[in-house]
């Protein structure tokens, strides 16, 4: 095989997964699945994988130009409470001092029920920071039991020096050490503190694992750097987790859906990772994952991650019946009570069963729901088999059994309970369903989407166990994500260099707009990503004083796309009058730029039987049919670059608000080239056209730009 290949792992508590993707077309080549090794370590597992792919396709390793591996360690080491002992050196001076020794001072923190990350704390004044007051703290700390040193001291991100200074002693002395200012950017020194804790607590464990997957990567002669999944759907390098591995927490959450925005082009949109024991739920809003702040153990932390919300309900859940009918669904699975499902054995085996009930758990009641047949075989009721009984599941899919079982297994709980076995599968589907439609509400209501253009996807093997329902009881669309199964390990090979830095400024100003990009930039290229492929969002809030900047770049001369064939100017027509919930005869294309078109609609409303009121919505849509924008009482302009300063200006005026103390701005979206430019953070034209200016200064003159304001 001389063709470039991605090669993607996913190392789960069950199995290893592994894809291989053909570099230029996105076609997955290959996919494999191993018991992870957990005796020898992951790593073993890991390179057994990759070196069976490589000799059975033919790879040679100069044709590997990217290779990624996601990985639930740093999860599972904070569930299990399996996390280093941390020592904090805080520091501040003057009027600060009292307030930065407590605000350092963050105690144990409990990451389970009885689990704590445990720490040390040492405080010395700003003023008297040398090597002998810091040897003094290091071993203050280090008495304490302390194996991990964070420092972390009153405004570091404006001066990170005495950190700095603190880190270099801890090195020359063996230990890991975290500065808060590495974690963070943002002013807020017990939150700041605290995420650098949880950070420095994973180190020890996480360099070991980092270290052995090197080493099994480089004895393989792959010669692209391992990348590993981050938890905002980007990867880093390997280097860049050992110095920040809390950003792998939650990393495998993001890696099902970042695989299928690779594949789906999804406006709107629920996304369901369900595997045999739970679900997890993100959101898909304007075709970006909605992220918010990580907690752990209750606590708030630093880290941006995906809004991922978890259930105990997926293709493996148990039935559960008290006073003789069916009182629950989970959140024990059939793999927890090691039983196999009763949808995926051959015909026939089920014939004759009866009911028997069982706790999974030493102190589970025992109310659920087994079958057992006539030769003493016993198999779990699931609610897969449900879901293949009600005809949920497509012929073919992952999640797909036999039909005969199923329906003996579920007659067998219908005669008990004195109903029919559908009867059954449709209360125990009702209730699990249920449970996912108070979270999917939720979610919806949260994030202001559209029932009407929401779309539910369904990833991971039982992705068609829940979606299909559960649609059918929103009454709103779904689809199955393409090669569902492997939906993670696809996101993991096909994954982005990702970046984030948020700094505490007000009204930033163009030098802090520019210093920030120069940061940003000068930190996803240590991260792996290609300078000439690197993309930078700027975004400021206003609410509360940050200045934050995105970088996504590429690990190859290449930007990413998936090569999706364009959509033709009908389709793109249907999917924004269904966006708009607008007749398509009123529905049309009014401006067009780069890969962005704007579609509007203009409706005429009736008031009184006799005067006629104009409503216009508009929504902007990219070539590939993802609407990114959408929005009633909204303004569009197409320019040329060069008339910023004239027809741009005039526009913005048309859209302010002014009164006797202000004048505020509209929200202001642009559009060019690849690009969408988010400036509704901005409180000023000033400050919106100087961001403006640094975004497009490449750009020529004649280039044309859509401008896209509402109030």
């Amino acid at each position: 095989m001389s063709k470039k290949v991605r090669i993607g792992i996913d190392v789960g508590g069950t199995f290893t997964d592994a894809v291989v993707i053909d570099s230029s077309t996105y076609e997955v080549i290959a996919k494999k699945k191993i018991p992870t090794t957990h005796e020898e370590g992951v790593a073993a597992g890991v390179v057994a994988l990759i070196s069976q792919l490589m000799e059975e396709l033919g790879i040679a390793p100069e044709d590997v130009v990217f290779i990624a591996h996601g990985t639930t360690q740093a999860t599972n080491a904070l569930l299990e409470g399996d996390v280093a002992n941390v020592g904090i050196i805080g520091m501040g001076t003057g009027m600060d001092a009292r307030g930065a020794r407590n605000e350092t001072n963050v105690g144990d923190i409990e990451l389970a029920p009885g689990k704590f990350l445990k720490t040390s704390h040492t405080f010395i004044d700003s003023k008297s920071v040398n090597d002998s007051s810091i040897q003094a703290a290091i071993d203050e700390v280090r008495g304490a039991g302390a194996e991990v040193i964070v420092a972390s001291e009153a405004y570091s991100v404006d001066n990170p020096e005495n950190e700095l200074r603190v880190q270099e002693n801890a090195e020359n002395q063996g230990l890991y050490c975290t500065g808060g200012h590495e974690i963070s950017q943002l002013y807020g020194l017990k939150m700041r503190t605290r995420t650098a804790v949880v950070n420095a607590s994973l180190i020890p464990k996480m360099m070991e694992t980092a270290n052995m997957t090197e080493r099994a990567v480089v004895d393989t002669k792959i010669q692209s750097g391992l990348m590993i999944m981050r938890c905002d759907g980007g990867v880093m390098s390997i280097n860049e987790v050992r110095k920040r591995p809390i950003l792998t927490m939650l990393s495998g959450l993001a890696a099902g859906v970042a695989g299928a925005l690779m594949y789906e082009k999804i406006s709107d949109g629920i996304f369901f990772e369900a595997g045999g024991t739970s679900v997890d739920i993100s959101v898909i809003k304007n075709g970006k994952v909605m992220i918010k702040y990580a907690q752990v153990g209750g606590h708030k932390t630093y880290l941006q991650s995906l809004d991922v919300r978890t259930l105990g309900v997926a293709g493996g859940s148990m039935v559960r019946v008290n006073g003789g009918k069916i009182a629950d669904i989970g959140p024990r699975s059939a793999h927890i009570a090691g039983k196999e499902y009763e949808c995926f054995q051959e015909d026939g085996e089920l014939d004759g069963s009866e009911v028997l009930f069982v706790s999974p758990r030493k102190d589970d009641p025992k109310e659920y729901v087994l079958v057992k047949n006539p030769a003493g075989r016993e198999y779990s009721l699931t609610l897969a088999g449900a879901a293949n009984l009600l005809g949920y599941i497509p012929e073919g899919d992952y999640a797909s059994g036999s039909a005969q079982t199923t329906k003996a297994a579920w007659d067998a709980l219908g005669t008990y309970l004195g109903c029919t076995g559908e009867d059954a599968a449709r209360q125990t589907m009702d209730l699990a369903m249920d449970k996912l439609a108070a979270v999917v509400e939720e979610l919806i209501d949260e994030y202001e989407l559209d029932t009407r253009f929401v779309t539910l996807v369904g990833g991971g093997g039982s992705g068609a166990v829940i979606v299909h329902s559960l649609a059918e009881r929103m009454n709103v669309k779904w689809k199955i994500a393409k090669n569902a199964p492997y939906i993670s390990t696809i996101g993991v090979a096909l994954a982005m260099v990702r970046e984030q830095m948020e700094r505490t400024i007000a009204n930033p100003t163009e030098d802090d707009i520019k210093k920030m990009r120069r940061d940003i930039i000068e930190k996803i290229v240590k991260s792996g990503a290609n300078e000439a492929t690197v993309d930078v969002t700027i975004e400021v809030d206003a609410q509360k004083n940050i200045l934050r900047a995105i970088a996504t770049g590429a690990t190859e001369l290449r930007q990413k796309d998936l090569a999706a064939a364009d959509l033709k100017p009908q389709q793109l027509r249907e999917i924004s009058a269904e966006a708009l919930g607008t007749p398509l005869e009123d529905t049309n294309c009014v401006a067009s730029s780069g890969r962005w078109n704007v579609y509007e609609s203009v409706l005429k409303k009736k008031f009184l039987g006799v005067f006629s009121q104009k409503s216009r919505r508009l929504c902007v849509i990219d070539r590939e049919g993802v609407v990114r924008l959408k929005k009633e009482k909204a303004a569009y302009l197409k320019f040329a670059k060069a008339r910023k300063g004239d027809v741009f200006a005039e526009f913005l005026d048309a859209n302010t608000t002014f009164s006797d103390a202000n004048a505020t701005i509209p929200k202001v979206f642009i559009f060019y080239r690849e690009k969408m430019l988010d400036l509704t953070g901005m409180q000023s034209a000033e400050q919106l056209n100087s961001i403006l200016d640094v975004e497009t200064c490449g750009l020529e003159d004649s280039e044309e730009l859509i401008a896209v304001a509402y109030k």
